[in-house]
């Protein structure tokens, strides 16, 4: 345990703060398809010495910045999409320089969309471009509703915006085949898995690698193979501390212990074990063997920022509208 991580966990151990004001649990509001890698992040804070009780709510990440806006008593946000927790600094519930106040622009691990297809890749899907022929079908959540499928859309007109040299034409005709090709929106990641893998919808899954692998890992690759495009999007998972929340429970210093927790090697160990792709170096190191190597476009590069990309993209009347339009 790092000692930034000991001093707070014993100050909560020992109750240093008020006992008016020292409640025992924390609300961790989260994505859909983190349930596995909270529960053994907290089994690992749990061990580490803490005496504090983490609860999870998990949904699609945009539905909980709503449900907390709404009166959700998050204490803190496990997130899959960076514009989420920008919608609760707009709110007023978190402060406006969350993201300097964790490592790694409070990001403690980090993921892509990657394919899932069934065993022996029966449609020899490869890569963004074949998720457009005709009889290939495609599942993955609904941008509309899932930071999951943002990230697709995303990563899949960042390899279009290549692959055509920037002719919008061309990508818009690409991303309208690709979202033809979707039998089904689900709203989240979860349901997406779900549709795959137990209704047996569609020829490839797209979402976060972590979850490609766990499901290769756990249902057998004799059924499913995961599949690492060319290139593909970073997908951040970032954090932070619902102040507006903390300050009204007292909770603050067991959030910020909680989420400290998440960056010390320990709490890295537990991610990549979950197949979160750790920013730890050291131990990334010690995981390479899991993580095929990936060519990764950040939100800034390829498209101007996270500002611009809500602008352009998601806003009503915006881009990813067009795709849906022309359906």
């Amino acid at each position: 345990m790092n000692k930034l991580l000991a001093t707070a966990v014993a100050a909560i151990a020992l109750g240093s703060a008020p006992a008016f004001a020292q409640p025992t649990d924390i609300l961790n509001a989260s994505y859909d398809i983190g349930r596995e890698l909270f529960e053994a992040e907290n089994a690992a804070f749990a061990t580490s010495g803490a005496t504090v009780t983490v609860n999870q709510s998990h949904a699609g990440s945009s539905t909980q910045a709503r449900a907390i806006l709404e009166g959700l008593p998050a204490d803190v946000v496990t997130f899959n999409q960076v514009t989420d927790v920008q919608k609760l600094v707009e709110g007023g519930f978190v402060a406006a320089d969350w993201a300097t106040q964790f490592p790694s622009n409070a990001s403690p691990f980090y993921s892509f969309p990657s394919f899932l297809v069934r065993a022996g890749n029966p449609k020899d899907i490869n890569d963004w471009g074949d998720l457009a022929r005709d009889g290939v079908q495609v599942i993955f959540p609904n941008p509309k509703t899932s930071g999951n499928g943002r990230y697709t859309y995303l990563a899949a007109r960042a390899w279009a915006v290549e692959e055509y040299a920037g002719d919008e034409a061309q990508i818009e005709e690409f991303l309208t085949k690709l979202f033809n090709n979707v039998p089904v929106f689900e709203t989240g990641g979860r349901a997406a898995t779900t549709a795959f893998t137990e209704r047996q919808l569609g020829d490839v899954l797209i979402t976060f690698e972590a979850e490609t692998l766990a499901v290769a890992n756990q249902l057998g690759t004799d059924k499913y193979l995961p599949v690492t495009p060319s290139v593909s999007f970073l997908s951040e998972f970032p954090v932070a501390i619902v102040d507006k929340v903390v300050d009204n429970r007292g909770s603050r210093d067991l959030a910020k212990a909680y989420l400290d927790f998440l960056f010390t090697p320990a709490g890295q160990e537990v991610a990549a074990a979950n197949f979160h792709r750790p920013n730890d170096e050291t131990v990334a190191a010690a995981h390479a063997d899991t993580f095929p190597e990936i060519r990764l476009v950040t939100a800034v590069e390829a498209f101007g920022g996270w500002d611009a990309i809500s602008a352009e993209h998601f806003a009503d009347g915006g881009l990813l509208d067009n795709v849906f339009l022309n359906q």
